[in-house]
């Protein structure tokens, strides 16, 4: 078994990092014949202004007395200058933001793997484009373009942040005058400001709200359009009204094209600009193919049709004797050179993603041979006396499919990665047709199989699979699954037998569906439902006094008296102390789960800033109902002595199972193994866990600390994510030694449903539309993979915390027969 578990792991971790060389490999090109413009430029010198997080809107629009706060660089706007909003994507950090502002591209999705290093990836930029270049900032900004704090202590609608604003315009105003004084006001300095990415009402960045991704854009003096005014309104958005900005027009400006709106020079100049834009562009879409041409057999290339040799050769001699024939002709030229950028941009991801498709059917030919394997070995394990036949010929059949797929990848000079994803489902292929035997054994020894039952549960669990994919989109769908779920005492019969335990988990189940119709960020702290939560808990000691540290460092803050430090050293000793408290009570079934539930749900409640206090103690709720109602389960399955799988809460987490007691496999273990699925999920969205995540707010932690301390804010909020995962694992472990069957079957189950949930979220990764989108559709793959192995390891985590205890001052007393 222990081959198996290593096995499974290296295949989950292979899969796992496919998904990296599929969808995460560099797009950059190097090698390109560098591109110049043959006229003079209009400026000698720019001057990029970056204030680090300011959205759009908290620099355009005015106050509440009808001002600007940014009078200057409003002046600008109104006067001299080119204005509008630059879109960002996701994700909107300082230094993908610093990356597209100097280099023209959206970071590369690969330095995402490496970490925010100074250069994790090699990229031109205007910097080493330039003869000489000076930089002033903060420290940590100019060496690796990481986090200022103003925004996330204050937040960008606190009067702090606004006077900031204020700040850094008089800022710009100074520095400014000094470059133009000491230039003599010779009008060759070009000058921007602009910012790398937005800021929540919250205070985070990171995600693609409209606050973290509008962000201002203010361009003037040598070679910028002056201030124009707005002949038609093409933008939708009310924001020219919202901003007093109606009769200025409004330049956005997107990844590709050259703004040509923000220049304001000659036609000529304009189309000479974009030609050698587009001819640049062009150049890296050469490259890009000439690279997979080398690396794929001849026969079995297929070139980028709207941008064969001959078209490439016919558009450059046609602009270019556009641009030569006059000011009319360069107008057509312009727009010939816009088009020829977005096929050239289509041309660089063809050719990015000519692999995608080969690779991704090898991870799934090898998805789908792990999974059938792993129910293979379900069976095999859990029905007796199957004949399993072995059959010397097939391995030298897939022997020989696997030195041909070798060959075929040598010949394509492919990387060594490419090896493993084409040759892993090989031998896994070849273990599953080895125990094919099994599975006609299966049919011909069982011939009592209810067949209709399996069927149903089949098409159920199915269903249910496809639901849990669906919450990932949409949260509301948990809601439903619930409901669905408060159904299931009536639709088995277990309501006529058992209708307090029932009612207990109807109610539990209505209860816990209200969360994910809940808002999940951008609230401000309530500690009001932290006090409903204090009476919900009957004012026990521990929770009221967490409560009151809870309000009371809320109140502090807001009236600037920073963190009390009887609260700070009550909320650590909390914290250390929800470790070990659990290990001293005692190991019996409700005892533990009760020390364990209180502990952690101090701790969340010290860390929680709203609603989700009342989380844990409604999954709580529902878990302890789960396992009540699993053991009535039991004993209504026939069993004639009542009594025999009636174990109720009086079992001891410490005693081990006795191996003649483990029972075999049954259809209702598939149920149970998918309501632990469905409540991890529940346990991952339910309350916006993973939204805490994507956007930090940092009033969870103030009990904790208030200085800005990324490491420990980020253990902190990991822990408050980990605490419902901790609850719904130890009623598993709670589920697993009530029902006499073994863990390691069960977990099997759970493994087989999340790889299918996997494998669907592997067809619904996306290379197209949005960076949110593509980024999002990753990220669900990615969590479903990595779930298995998380829950791997927090099992480990839960055993210690339920089976485990500390004996202080005494031993553990020995019971003789």
């Amino acid at each position: 078994m222990m081959i198996f578990f290593i096995v499974g792991l290296i295949v989950h971790v292979v899969f796992f990092l496919s998904i990296f060389d599929i969808y995460f490999t560099s797009p950059l090109v190097h090698g390109m014949t560098p591109q110049r413009v043959p006229l003079a430029p209009p400026a000698k010198r720019l001057v990029l202004f970056v204030a680090d997080g300011l959205r759009a809107d908290s620099l355009f629009k005015p106050d509440d007395n009808g001002t600007g706060r940014a009078p200057y660089l409003r002046s600008v706007i109104e006067e001299s200058g080119t204005w509008g909003v630059s879109h960002t994507r996701v994700p909107t950090e300082s230094r993908p933001g610093h990356v597209a502002l100097i280099a023209g591209f959206y970071e590369d999705v690969s330095a995402v793997a490496k970490g925010w290093k100074e250069n994790p990836v090699e990229f031109d930029s205007v910097f080493n484009e330039s003869r000489h270049t000076w930089c002033w900032g903060s420290p940590d900004i100019l060496p690796m373009f990481a986090k200022d704090t103003n925004g996330h202590a204050h937040r960008p609608m606190s009067k702090e942040y606004i006077e900031n604003i204020g700040l850094v315009d008089s800022g710009v105003a100074e520095f400014v005058s000094v470059m133009d004084d000491f230039y003599g006001h010779d009008g060759k300095t070009a000058y921007i400001f602009t910012s790398d990415h937005g800021m929540t009402n919250w205070g985070s960045h990171g995600a693609g709200h409209p606050s973290e991704t509008l962000t201002p854009l203010v361009a003037w003096g040598a070679g910028v359009q002056t201030a124009q005014r707005e002949g038609s309104h093409k933008y939708d958005d009310n924001y020219l009204k919202e901003w007093g900005l109606e009769t200025s027009m409004r330049v956005d400006v997107n990844q590709g094209v050259l703004p040509l709106n923000y220049l304001n020079n000659s036609q000529h100049f304009k189309a000479e600009s974009i030609y050698a834009n587009a001819i640049q562009i062009l150049e890296q879409f050469r490259v890009k193919m000439a690279q997979k041409k080398e690396t794929t057999i001849s026969f079995l290339f297929t070139l980028y049709q709207p941008l064969t040799d001959s078209k490439q050769m016919d558009f450059m001699r046609n602009a270019r004797n556009l641009i030569q024939k006059g000011q009319f002709d360069e107008a057509v030229s312009i727009r010939y050179c816009e088009d020829l950028i977005v096929q050239a941009m289509e041309g660089l991801s063809y050719y990015h993603t000519y692999d995608r498709l080969f690779l991704g059917s090898s991870v799934v030919l090898g998805f789908i041979g792990w999974t059938s394997y792993v129910v293979l070995f379900i069976l095999k394990t859990h029905v007796s006396g199957l004949l399993v036949k072995k059959k010397h010929s097939l391995g030298q059949m897939f022997l020989c499919i696997g030195l041909l797929v070798a060959l075929f990848l040598m010949v394509q000079s492919s990387p060594w990665t490419y090896y493993i994803y084409c040759l892993l489902p090989v031998p896994v292929w070849f273990s599953v047709m080895r125990e094919f035997e099994t599975l006609a054994s299966l049919v011909r020894s069982v011939p009592s199989l209810p067949l209709s039952k399996c069927f149903g549960y089949f098409l159920l669990v199915t269903f249910g699979i496809e639901l849990l994919v669906v919450s990932f989109f949409y949260r509301a769908m948990l809601t439903l699954g619930l409901v669905v779920l408060a159904l299931w005492p009536l639709v088995s019969g277990l309501y006529t037998k058992a209708k307090v335990r029932s009612l207990s988990w109807m109610l539990s189940c209505l209860f816990l569906a209200v969360f994910p119709l809940l808002p999940v960020v951008g609230r401000e702290p309530d500690v009001n439902y932290v006090i409903l939560f204090v009476c919900i808990c009957f004012q026990m000691m521990q929770v009221v006094l967490c409560a009151y540290i809870l309000t009371s460092t809320h109140s502090s803050l807001q009236l600037k008296q920073g963190l009390p430090l009887f609260n700070q050293l009550v909320s650590w000793l909390t914290l250390v102390s929800s470790f070990l408290i659990p290990l001293l009570s005692s190991t019996r079934l409700f005892h533990r789960l009760l020390s364990i539930l209180m502990s952690l749900v101090c701790v969340y409640l010290l860390l929680s800033t709203g609603y989700e206090a009342l989380f844990p103690p409604v999954l709580s709720w529902l878990m302890f109902a789960w396992i009540n109602i699993e053991q009535e389960t039991m004993n209504t399955q026939g069993s004639s002595n009542r009594t025999e799988h009636c174990v109720k809460f009086i079992t001891d987490f410490a005693e081990n199972i006795d191996i003649t007691k483990i029972r075999q496999l049954r259809l209702d273990d598939i149920r149970r193994s998918y309501y632990f699925v469905f409540f991890i999920i529940i346990a991952f969205f339910g309350c916006g866990n993973i939204a805490s995540i994507n956007s930090f707010d940092p009033a969870s932690v103030y009990c904790f600390l208030t200085v800005f301390n990324p490491f420990i804010m980020g253990g902190l909020l990991m822990w408050k994510v980990l605490i419902p995962f901790v609850i719904v694992m130890c009623t598993f472990e709670s589920i697993q030694v009530s029902t006499q069957l073994s863990s390691r079957s069960l977990f099997l189950v759970v493994l087989v449903i999340s790889d299918l949930m996997a494998l669907h979220f592997f067809f619904l990764v996306k290379d197209h539309g949005s960076w949110l989108d593509i980024g999002t559709s990753i990220s669900h793959y990615v969590i479903v993979m990595s779930m298995t192995i998380f829950l791997m390891l927090l099992s480990v985590m839960t055993h210690i915390l339920t089976s485990k205890r500390i004996l202080i001052g005494r031993k553990r007393k020995m019971h003789f027969r």
